[in-house]
């Protein structure tokens, strides 16, 4: 049922989009045949705005990724520099809280860990969108920063890192299917007095979700 749902949340914009062009065809000849420049500048900018729509949605399809429409979860940890590493993945945060807030997303913090003196150690978001995933997910990895430090009373140059990991939300109701073949069985004997335990251990070698 969520799949259909989301099916149609993707087919509506481009049907909403293929009637609006029907509607402008018929506004554009009626404005030709009565020159009406008011109406004309209208239509600019209409035709302005669905071509920015269209951007959007093949920026979307451009996305690809089988969890690409899906919400994320954002982590920023502070890496390598100290209290200015810290200040820059607050920073991060607030970048990255406020870029959502413009798309209309919604963000819930899940958790936070204070610096001692200024700035994050880590920090865990939420991000519920369209394609929040698919958004975010170019945003793994380490980010730098390089500046004059302002905890530095000699105003040196520093460097920070902070690593932003991004995960899709996974519905809860993912089968898992564990195949034999994904399996490795391995029998130890035990070379203790009396050896004649034996001990299994049960290895998953590799397990790949969807």
């Amino acid at each position: 049922m969520r799949r259909l749902s989301e099916l149609r949340d993707a087919i509506g914009p481009w049907e909403r989009i293929a009637q609006r062009v029907e509607e402008l065809r018929g506004l554009m000849a009626l404005a030709a045949d009565e020159e009406d420049d008011a109406l004309q500048r209208d239509l600019e900018r209409e035709v302005e705005e669905i071509s920015h729509q269209l951007g959007e949605l093949e920026f979307r399809l451009s996305m690809g990724g089988e969890y690409a429409d899906h919400d994320a979860i954002l982590a920023i940890h502070a890496g390598a520099g100290g209290v200015d590493a810290q200040d820059w993945a607050e920073m991060l945060l607030r970048m990255y809280l406020r870029w959502a807030e413009r798309r209309g997303f919604q963000t819930r913090i899940l958790d936070t860990s204070a610096g001692e003196e200024a700035g994050l150690k880590s920090a865990l978001v939420e991000v519920q969108g369209p394609y929040a995933y698919g958004y975010l997910k170019a945003e793994k990895g380490v980010h730098r920063l390089v500046r004059l430090s302002p905890f530095d009373a000699g105003h040196r140059r520093h460097t920070s890192f902070a690593l932003v990991e991004v995960l899709p939300e996974i519905d809860e109701d993912v089968k898992v299917d564990i195949r034999p073949e994904d399996l490795k069985i391995e029998t130890f004997r035990a070379s203790s007095a009396g050896g004649q335990h034996v001990q299994k251990f049960l290895h998953l070698a590799s397990l790949y979700v969807g």
